[in-house]
């Protein structure tokens, strides 16, 4: 076999390990940022997905642009979630839906609040794995879930009591969640993006006195996009990442380990 045939061979082999078809996976969380451009690059790599959000109203753009199939459900709603979820036939899910609650110190932190980003971060995301996981496994032709967690479960930062306690909890249940999916050929992995700088983020992190010295800190020294949060989850959906289960991937210019 010459040069030519053999490069030819392991591009074919690429493509086939980041290869969709055929296979549903479901987005919550689709209408915001980071779900959108994780929908078009499914699609884009020939995944049926099925987006989801609290509205079909907030959905319909991405649906009509991409072709993915839309479903309504609130992720504070057990039985919502339970009803929408149960009748799919699922390969893969992305849990992307959540809540960034507020700016606050521990003493100042409001319990009500505290308790709507645990509800939505963590507690959503497991019932989505909860009422999603069976029917993969009747399936019997494993899968993939990566859950969209934040940085801010890996190292402390200001403000982020209530933000960071949830995704510190939706880690343990990636975790937990791999350990005991693994023998069903499932595999489940964490991103923790650093800060996307959208118009929700910007009242906060771009504030100079806030923005300015994070950076600093940051070796890559700037924000991440939606399309650097939405290829790793794709990545960790594919075949190409068949032997990794039970990560937490910090996506965030190094920071993590300044």
């Amino acid at each position: 076999m010459n040069q030519s045939e053999t490069t030819s061979t392991d591009i074919e082999t690429r493509s086939a390990m980041t290869d969709f078809n055929g296979r549903t996976i479901l987005v919550t969380g689709a209408s915001g940022g980071i779900g959108a451009a994780t929908v078009r690059q499914l699609t884009s790599a020939g995944a049926k997905v099925i987006a989801s959000a609290r509205t079909l109203e907030s959905l319909a753009p991405l649906c009509d642009e991409t072709g993915a199939q839309p479903v309504a459900f609130d992720l504070t709603d057990e039985e919502g979630i339970k009803d929408a979820i149960e009748g799919l036939d699922l390969w893969g899910v992305v849990n992307c839906g959540g809540f960034g609650g507020e700016i606050a110190t521990p003493q100042e932190t409001d319990i009500d609040i505290f308790d709507k980003v645990i509800s939505i971060n963590a507690r959503g995301a497991l019932l989505v794995i909860k009422y999603a996981v069976p029917a993969m496994i009747r399936a019997g032709n494993g899968g993939a879930i990566v859950n969209v967690s934040s940085q801010a479960s890996l190292v402390a930062l200001t403000g982020h009591i209530s933000y960071g306690s949830s995704k510190a909890a939706l880690d343990n249940i990636t975790r937990v969640s791999a350990l005991e999916l693994g023998k069903h050929n499932i595999r489940v992995n964490s991103v923790n993006p650093t800060v996307v700088m959208t118009d929700m983020s910007n009242f906060y992190w771009g504030r100079p006195d806030i923005g300015g010295p994070f950076l600093e800190q940051m070796p890559l020294g700037r924000w991440a996009t939606v399309d650097d949060v939405a290829a790793p989850i794709v990545f960790l959906l594919s075949d190409a990442s068949a032997m990794i289960t039970g990560v937490s991937l910090p996506i965030d210019g190094g920071y993590s380990n300044r």
